[in-house]
């Protein structure tokens, strides 16, 4: 599986190259800025687009935009962005324009290396992968808000570890309950939002944008 890697610190960068590569992903191309990272993108079409928040000439959001943009000319490809600090606006923007085989985490997981590569991969193979953190903030901002103050602490558990990525077995895993109560604070979590009975996979992406596009009220 091919990857990009866009950061400006080399020696971020070759630790990401190393962190990938004893992941199994191949890295066909490092860039250190946004202009860097979309010539290898067109050139080598990657399975998976690693790329920092920040960086030159601006050190602002230029990391965010150039991944907009590849959504734009590659739909498909798929991106996780890397920062430094909570922004929780920078997951939100990227996920209010495609829902699949996107990511935010923060730079300290990449010392974590197996946690750190299976979010990577969840992302490659079309999931979400969004940093604990981040989840937890969106969480605290918005605790009070309509309609997420309609969910129970639990259920609130629930959905964060949905939009960090988790399968139903994973969050059973993380709250030690059982897969069948995992489903029904998942069902009790749809009613609640007040969202359309479709398919299961495209409920739970809109419960997390629901949930997503609540901070940015």
């Amino acid at each position: 599986m091919r990857a990009v890697i866009a950061e400006d610190s080399v020696l971020l960068r070759v630790g990401l190259i190393k962190v990938l590569e004893m992941g199994g992903f191949q890295v066909a191309a490092e860039a250190g800025d946004a202009e860097g990272l979309l010539a290898a993108v067109a050139e080598h079409r990657p399975e998976l687009a690693l790329i920092d928040v920040r960086m030159p000439p601006g050190f602002t959001d230029e990391g965010v935009r150039a991944a907009m943009e590849i959504r734009r000319r590659w739909p498909g490809t798929p991106v996780v962005l890397l920062s430094q600090y909570v922004e929780e606006r920078y997951a939100a923007d990227l996920l209010s324009a495609n829902t699949s085989g996107v990511g935010y985490l923060l730079k300290q997981r990449v010392a974590d290396v197996a946690d750190f590569v299976a979010a990577v991969r969840r992302v490659a193979d079309g999931g979400t992968a969004l940093d604990p953190q981040v989840v937890a903030q969106l969480l605290l901002l918005r605790r009070d808000s309509d309609p997420l103050a309609r969910l129970t602490p639990r259920e609130r558990e629930v959905l964060g570890l949905m939009a960090e990525g988790r399968s139903n077995a994973g969050i059973a895993q993380a709250l030690v309950v059982s897969e069948s109560a995992v489903a029904k604070h998942i069902n009790n979590i749809f009613a609640k939002l007040d969202l359309p009975v479709v398919d299961a996979d495209h409920r739970r992406v809109l419960a997390v944008l629901r949930f997503l596009g609540a901070s940015r009220a």
